[in-house]
């Protein structure tokens, strides 16, 4: 025993030794927001190599201007807030001087304009050896708004990463700029913080607090960390956190319920704690800092983000899923110091599916939908009938069926926003789940309890040692996890291709439809109830198997959904016939999830609008679930009560998905209409179409480029009054080539196309290209360019001309509300296309050439000036010169905007008669188009 203790003081004193040192003395000044730093860091070489300069993390740097890795990251998602930040809102660190233990100045610089602090030594710091380097800076908190780290209203303050932290050595150095990915790398140490701050203000801290006292205008606290990463520090005026003291752990939270009482919310907090340290081990800290601030960070995404007075979930399950899931994140980041940005899909794996189990066994008759799922009406839903738990399957498989998912090992900064948030963590941990369906529960709990207990608050902890664990435990093959799931994007999809009977064997053939080499579960059922289950694996392409036949009538490939399959739609082969085996069809009342063991079709009321028709009632008929599908129809019949017929829509597209970046989608489709277009006249479209997506290799990159091919035929049926008004055949097709390259940044937006149509009497190039840009001083510039040129014209009519201001769409794209009118207000709407003027012109129209200039730029927030001007040309006639300018609304881009003329060819149109009717709108009513004003910020 004596030896014992001896050995573990040699084991912490040599730990201490090779750990390294950091004393910080800081004062808070609630007046300016700055925080006053001396910090006396003692840094020691434990690698391999001679250091001759030292890096820090200076993470609050992230937000001093428009041109850091975070600012850019905002731009991508369609963020403006800090690029439009003012200079007071904005967080900095001022450092006055780097000094060395002999106090000599060192050289130190910012690499470029990145979160990271370069400091040059005198001399190389050799392998064993320490130094001593003192700081001395300012820290300037930014504005929470951005992040929600800085400083709020009411003396709020979330401080994360505020003070420098050595980056991590390990043959390279570890480089990682701050993106609001909560995925700083920096190296563990001993940490004591003497920190002062205003009074009347309630400190709460994931560090140990010692000597706190309160004097004249302010309070003192020393805190301290052993084998730390960062200290956190949560400042009020008011007491939001409560300590708990269990057997287990001491936990200081602010997560509450207000209808579940505080004597329950310990209970349950007492139960998660035992949770944790069966599953996982001792917490070596003395406090574990569970927040709702780290929740509201990284929230349980889903049906319980619903606003309170309709949350589904029971109060008791709402509480505790939301603590745990804090309770874990807080307790593996504290604990496991893996590089959280290379390999954060360990600690997702582990922490995800501990959910999952916690689930199961406290919770296993829970549905997704909640106390929703008894609803009349809604309990007839697939989604109503889901698990909780199949909650991960689907959202970790809308990012596959869209084409945009990503391997677990891609970086954090390399993610796409819903897969960083969601897709990949819930994958990560539905792949423990499968492995343990694989392998044994036991197993895998084993493995992830001794992969913690030998490796926490290691430094040198790797995604090896967790992958070398659960090799240690398994009794199977299970390099197909590492190799595959985890380190590729590779879809895993199986059918059951043949089967043949007798009465005592089953002989059948699984096709492995992706080539992904993963295992497969197969379930016998008698009606309802599972009577067998087996597993089969290195299945290449396909492979027959022969298993004993104990009263199947079902076989059913992954039938628990434990394994997230691409398609499970092709699963099941019945034993009692052909016609036994095609599937029922199941009409629902709105989208819904896909049920695999079902022919879903959906419907839901619709109503349509335009002048001829008018209101217009119908049914919409579709079978696109919230995951998306290869093949989709969408038929859309609408009653036009002013034409007192049938109107409406109808496509139907297959879509087919290729690689990651590059050519990755080609759409097949083939869709129809028909509408009026004036009173008692008829049009109707028939369009077959193939087009090609590419993107670049930086999913994150909001740059697409498309290549569309589609033969656009017309029919019109023309009302007899109105016949020879109408100077152009009522029939024509047109065959049309478009290219695009859009680049969609809220900062650089640019983009442009070539378009070229052919029909019988015309052929005619057109090109656009566009450029916003949002400046520094926030002032937004606009131009656009359009150019295009008839290259043969038989046609005796302007139907197919180009236009100035209001295109004839004769192809019948633009979402016209009255596209006949030349009076009152529906002719004052205004697509921006082809010429883009906003003033109505004498003579828009151009038979053989137009090219023309669009800009504006904001005067006031959204108050622009723009100003248009081009040439048109007719054949036999001399170009003509044309211009408009005035004031533009711009409420929101592309969606709701208002044209107020000013000066154009026809004067000063502000002072003419008759005013209010030049005045032009843009207005959008897709619902699909402004749904995706949201979207685009998380795909």
């Amino acid at each position: 025993m004596k030896k014992t203790v001896q050995l573990s003081f040699l084991l912490i004193s040599l730990i201490s030794l090779g750990q390294h040192k950091n004393e910080v003395n800081a004062t808070l000044d609630g007046t300016t927001k700055e925080i006053e730093i001396k910090q006396k860091f003692t840094y020691v070489n434990s690698s391999n190599n001679g250091l001759t300069a030292l890096y820090f993390n200076d993470w609050n740097h992230a937000y001093a201007n428009r041109n850091t890795a975070l600012a850019k990251r905002f731009g991508e998602q369609f963020k403006r807030s800090l690029h439009l930040a003012k200079d007071k809102e904005r967080g900095s660190t001022n450092i006055v001087s780097i000094v060395d233990q002999e106090y000599s100045g060192l050289d130190w610089n910012r690499i470029g304009n990145r979160d990271i602090i370069r400091v040059q030594l005198e001399k190389a710091l050799e392998p064993g050896e320490s130094i001593q380097l003192f700081f001395t800076y300012t820290v300037k908190l930014p504005n929470r708004k951005f992040t929600a780290y800085g400083y709020g209203p009411n003396d709020q303050y979330n401080l994360k990463d505020w003070y420098l932290t050595p980056v991590v050595y390990q043959d390279e150095w570890k480089l990682y700029d701050n993106m609001n990915l909560d995925d700083i790398y920096t190296d563990v140490a001993n940490t004591s913080i003497n920190f002062t701050y205003p009074e009347k203000l309630i400190l709460t801290t994931n560090f140990d607090e010692n000597s706190a006292t309160s004097f004249s205008n302010g309070q003192y606290v020393q805190l301290r960390g052993t084998n730390r990463k960062s200290c956190e520090i949560i400042l009020s005026r008011t007491k939001k956190f409560t300590k708990h003291v269990t057997r287990f752990l001491t936990v200081t939270t602010d997560l509450e319920s207000a209808k579940y009482d505080d004597i329950s919310q310990g209970i349950s907090i007492t139960k998660i704690g035992r949770y944790l340290e069966k599953q996982l081990g001792r917490y070596p800290h003395n406090n574990l800092l569970v927040s709702e601030f780290d929740y509201n960070r990284s929230p349980l995404y889903g049906i319980n983000q619903l606003p309170s007075f309709i949350r589904p979930y029971e109060e008791q399950f709402q509480f505790e899923m939301k603590f745990l899931k804090t309770s874990i994140h807080s307790f593996l980041k504290e604990t496991l110091f893996l590089n959280p940005r290379e390999e954060r899909w360990v600690t997702d794996a582990i922490a995800n599916y501990l959910m999952i189990k916690y689930v199961e066994e406290h919770y296993p008759k829970q549905k997704l939908a909640g106390k929703l799922s008894r609803l009349w009406g809604f309990k007839s839903f697939h989604l109503a009938q889901m698990d909780f738990n199949e909650q991960y399957a689907l959202f970790s498989m809308l990012s596959a069926r869209k084409n945009i998912d990503q391997a677990l090992t891609t970086p954090n900064d390399s993610l796409i926003r819903f897969n960083e948030k969601i897709a990949n963590s819930y994958k990560a941990g539905l792949g423990m789940a499968y492995l343990s369906e694989y392998l044994g529960e036991q197993k895998i709990d084993s493995s992830i309890s001794s992969f913690y207990k030998e490796h926490n608050l290691n430094p040198k902890v790797n995604a090896s040692d967790f992958r070398n664990e659960i090799e240690k435990f398994a009794d199977k093959e299970i390099d197909w996890f590492f190799d595959e799931y985890v380190s590729t994007r590779k879809k895993i999809d199986y059918k059951i291709k043949s089967i043949e009977k007798t009465e005592d064997s089953i002989t059948f053939t699984i096709k492995n439809k992706r080539g992904t080499k993963v295992p497969i579960s197969l379930f016998g059922l008698q009606k309802d109830s599972v009577i067998s289950k087996y597993w089969f694996s290195e299945i290449d392409t396909s492979r027959t198997f022969t298993i004993p036949r104990i009263g199947e009538d079902r076989l059913v490939l992954n039938y628990d959904q434990k394994i997230p399959e691409f398609n499970q739609r092709d699963n099941w082969k019945t034993l009692n016939g052909f016609f036994s085996s095609n599937k029922k069809l199941k009409f629902q009342f709105f989208k819904d999830t896909e049920d695999p063991y079902y022919n879903q079709i959906f419907y839901v009321p619709i109503v349509n609008f335009n002048v001829y028709d008018g209101v217009t009632p119908g049914m919409r008929l579709y079978n696109k679930t919230f995951l998306e599908r290869p093949f989709q129809y969408d038929i859309s019949p609408t009653y036009s009560f002013l034409e007192k017929t049938l109107v409406g829509k109808a496509s139907f597209r297959y879509r087919k998905y290729h690689g990651e970046t590059g050519l990755y989608v080609s759409n097949y489709s083939f869709t129809g209409s028909t509408s009026h277009f004036q009173v008692n006249s008829r049009f109707s479209t028939l369009t077959p179409a193939i087009s090609f997506g590419w993107r670049p290799d930086d999913l994150i990159s909001n740059r697409r480029q498309s290549l569309l091919f589609r033969y656009r035929s017309v029919f019109r049926n023309i009302d007899e009054n109105i016949v020879g008004e109408i100077d152009t055949q009522p029939d024509y097709s047109v065959l049309n080539v478009r290219y695009w390259d859009v680049d969609n940044d809220i900062i650089n937006y640019t983009s442009w196309f070539l378009d070229a149509q052919h029909s019988n009497d015309f052929t005619k190039l057109a090109f656009e290209m566009e450029y916003r840009k949002l400046f520094e001083n926030n002032r937004q510039f606009n131009i656009r360019f359009y150019a295009g040129k008839f290259l043969r014209n038989k046609t005796n009519s302007d139907f197919f001309s180009f236009a100035l201001d209001r295109p004839t769409d004769y192809l019948f794209d633009l979402a016209y509300l009255g596209r006949s009118e030349d009076s009152g207000i529906f002719s004052q709407q205004i697509i921006i296309a082809e010429g883009g003027f906003k003033s109505q012109l004498d003579n828009p129209f151009a038979n053989d050439w137009i090219a023309t200039t669009n800009a504006s730029t904001n005067i006031w927030r959204w108050i622009e000036a723009y100003g248009d001007l081009g040439y048109i040309k007719n054949k036999g006639e001399n170009a003509r010169f044309v211009y408009d300018s005035g004031v533009r609304l711009n409420l929101v881009t592309d969606y709701f905007e208002l044209y107020f003329p000013v000066y154009s060819n026809r004067g000063w149109e502000i002072a003419q008669p008759y005013y209010g009717e030049r005045i032009r709108f843009i207005v959008t009513l897709s619902p699909r188009t402004l749904i995706g004003l949201f979207t685009r910020k998380w795909f």
